[in-house]
């Protein structure tokens, strides 16, 4: 008996008529009781009706196809359709049976509809076809994945489809054409190849799996090769995500190299301003659902302002008001600003709540690249990573091309000698503050892309964030650099092999270590006075 798939393929590539309406006597059979006999009718149906057959099957598939007396009809919630004419009946006649289905039909069905529209002229329905195709191939589909080959332009559908045949020919009885199937599967980077791949290298009782030895030995290879290719991609995406967690880290620590290189101010509210940045997102999300819900996808870029503002603005108030009082007293300033971050979580506790609050990526943030099968990297991460290079690009302009920059620099290599030449220390200060406050509230913007925002998101950064600093020697934005992309992917590696917690361990140690070693940093400032 020729299958469903067959007479669909020759339908599709051979038979060019089409009916008005389809004969209501090829309906009548799909309400048989019988999954065998409604298969049969299926296949009459689309050998019989051909172009107007898809409708019907896809309501089959969706438990819409019922019988109204002795006329197949289509329920379409209030509305009931003429499955013969593709009609709506009005006055709607009452149903009084529907015609169910069981998983091997819904597969049947499923199978039918998607080589249905391997054939379409739309790439996207064509590649959503070939990919459910590809995840349940057999042997008798092939000859359909042929026809699809043969008359396929798309290099990345072509691909998908050859995957596919490469599936269905591994039930083949010939075992040349298995061979040549389990070559072409090696190239895949698709996991789920391997539990197709898997069993052909098992034993059965006495006897394996497969019989021929050579496809036996050309699975192994195959096996091997793609387990070659879902590490490497492995690999590749926990060094992407090192990357992403570094960005964050540096957005955070640039802010400290600059205040405790300047000031040698240990703030620890430094993950507080983290946090009010992130909620300043949060509220230019708000106010854009509010009054402007047409560009609600740009309220991100109207946050980064506000977020570094609003950051600055708490910068200068922190330094003013108790900061500025404590300079030159490390313990009595960490104490200080330990109080200052407990009571910035609990305003905004206060004034947001408890609660976590949400804050959605723009249209433009959502997906990403499909760099392999088991590999995708997100748009906003991507996004963040370009952000944190573009914030670090001006954050250099700033020090190394303007005279703040040269008066910051001034005072973290020499304070005394800067105020001798008339360098306004104290304006200075308060300055640097601001700005390495503002630069930890753009943190907080990118990372309310990626973490929940709520009033402690910002306990969870500040120990990373003066490790950053420590690391890269104080001051230096290069040593920053360096230190967050080495902490970052160090520790989404570690995380892979050993978990987060033995990761966190493992990298304090190493830091320790590391700081015994070389007190200075990776990059030491530089300067008399300091060198003295």
């Amino acid at each position: 008996m020729r299958t469903i798939r067959l007479i669909v393929a020759g339908w599709l590539l051979g038979i060019a008529c089409a009916h008005a309406a389809i004969d209501p006597a090829l309906l009548g059979p799909l309400a048989s009781d019988g999954n065998d006999a409604k298969i049969v009718a299926i296949t009459a149906l689309v050998d019989g009706a051909q172009r107007e057959a898809l409708p019907v099957l896809k309501a089959m598939a969706r438990g819409s196809l019922a019988l109204a007396g002795e006329r197949v009809v289509i329920v379409d919630g209030e509305r009931v359709i003429d499955a013969a004419t593709n009609a709506e009946i009005v006055p709607a006649p009452e149903v009084t049976e529907s015609i169910g289905i069981n998983n091997r039909l819904r597969r049947e069905l499923a199978s039918t509809l998607a080589a249905l529209r391997l054939f379409s002229s739309d790439r996207e329905i064509r590649w959503e076809a070939a990919q459910e195709l590809a995840s349940g191939a057999d042997a008798e589909m092939l000859p359909l994945l042929e026809k699809a080959l043969a008359s396929e332009a798309d290099p990345e559908i072509k691909a998908r489809l050859q995957m596919a045949y490469a599936q269905g020919s591994i039930g083949s009885s010939d075992a040349v054409v298995r061979l040549s199937a389990v070559r072409l599967l090696g190239e895949s980077g698709d996991p789920n190849v391997l539990q197709l791949l898997g069993p052909l290298t098992e034993k059965r009782g006495d006897s394996w799996a497969e019989p021929d030895s050579a496809v036996r030995a050309a699975a192994g290879t195959s096996i091997r090769a793609i387990e070659k290719r879902l590490a490497f991609a492995e690999n590749v995406g926990r060094a992407f995500t090192g990357v992403s967690l570094a960005s964050i880290l540096l957005l955070a620590a640039l802010g400290l190299a600059i205040t405790y290189g300047v000031m040698g101010v240990i703030n620890m509210a430094h993950g507080e301003l983290l946090m009010v940045g992130a909620y300043s997102a949060w509220a230019m999300q708000s106010v854009f659902q509010a009054y402007f819900p047409n560009l609600l996808d740009w309220y991100l870029l109207a946050a980064i302002p506000v977020g570094f503002c609003a950051a600055a603005l708490v910068g200068v108030l922190m330094e003013r008001v108790v900061i500025r009082h404590l300079y030159g007293r490390p313990l009595e300033t960490l104490l200080a600003t330990w109080g200052i971050s407990l009571f910035l979580i609990q305003v905004a506790r206060t004034v947001f709540g408890a609660q976590n609050v949400e804050v959605a990526n723009p249209v433009w943030m959502a997906g990403g690249i499909e760099v392999l099968p088991n590999l995708l990297l997100p748009w906003n991460r991507i996004i963040i990573i370009g952000f944190s290079v573009a914030v670090l690009a001006a954050m250099w302009s700033i020090l190394n091309l303007s005279r703040m920059g040269m008066f910051v620099r001034a005072v973290t290599q020499n304070r005394p000698m800067a105020g001798c030449v008339g360098v306004p220390t104290g304006r200075i200060d308060t300055m640097a503050f601001a700005l390495g406050a503002g630069i930890a509230g753009l943190g907080g913007v990118a990372l309310s892309q990626i973490a929940n925002v709520g009033p402690d998101m910002g306990q969870g950064y500040i120990v990373d964030s003066f490790m950053v600093v420590v690391l890269g020697g104080v001051g230096q934005l290069a040593g920053a650099v360096w230190a967050a992309l080495g902490l970052g992917v160090m520790t989404k590696f570690l995380e892979g092999w050993t978990g987060a917690v033995v990761a966190k361990i493992v990298v304090l140690v190493i830091i320790i270590i590391f700081i015994q070693k070389r007190p200075q940093g990776l990059f030491a400032l530089k300067g008399r006075f300091v060198e003295s």
